[in-house]
């Protein structure tokens, strides 16, 4: 059976990413999590990858390593996670990689925490420009795939797995955001299988002191 190695829930946005597509697809798969602030976290990861970050996917195959890889990987066998059309779909990626290169503002100001429910925090100018982006994206996806669905692209797809981390910060921060803007972050947050992720990320015991911010 596959395996999916994964970080801790309440914390780690790369490892939900991958986590999402599989389950949504209905794929069935071992999970492994790696506590992130374990002292042995860098040596039980090498077991699975030599690249010393999660997510690693394995199958019969090998090892997959970086979250947009596995989702790619999977992607080949189930196409309907990218838009039919090409340049639909060439655009999608390029949304998905913005996501997964950038904002680092708002990773390192407002990290991804399950438990950080109503809290308080005065993002950078950097940190709201990566706010105003992510918001601009939606806001142009939303108002082209409305009649096709209620995800970005219509049906739910990679796009929706990348901005799920976005939906449980703009939440769990207080965000003031635009209507198109906190109607997709319900969205997200009604999917059950994001409810089931934060479930367990809220019921881990871990503290990680630096990914706690907000008061």
């Amino acid at each position: 059976m596959p395996t999916l190695i994964i970080g801790n829930k309440n914390y780690s946005s790369w490892s939900l990413r991958p986590w999402l597509v599989l389950r949504h697809l209905g794929l069935d798969f071992e999970e492994v999590r790696l506590s992130l602030g374990s002292p042995d976290f860098h040596r039980e990861l090498k077991r699975y990858s030599q690249a010393g970050r999660v997510p690693v996917y394995q199958d019969d195959q090998g090892s997959i390593w970086d979250s947009l890889a596995i989702c790619e990987f999977l992607a080949e066998r189930n196409p309907l996670l990218w838009p039919d059309e090409p340049y639909q779909r060439a655009l999608a990626r390029a949304y998905v990689c913005e996501m997964h290169s950038g904002f680092t503002a708002l990773r390192a100001e407002l990290p991804m925490n399950c438990r950080a429910l109503q809290r308080q925090i005065e993002p950078s100018q950097a940190a709201l420009a990566d706010i105003a982006r992510i918001e601009q994206i939606w806001q142009q996806c939303i108002e082209h795939h409305a009649q096709e669905g209620p995800w970005l692209f219509g049906r739910f797809g990679i796009i929706d797995a990348f901005f799920a981390p976005v939906a449980i910060r703009f939440n769990g921060y207080q965000l003031s955001l635009a209507h198109n803007s906190r109607e997709y972050v319900k969205l997200q947050l009604s999917n059950p299988l994001l409810q089931e992720w934060i479930a367990a990320g809220q019921a881990e015991p871990e503290v990680i002191l630096r990914e706690e911010v907000g008061a």
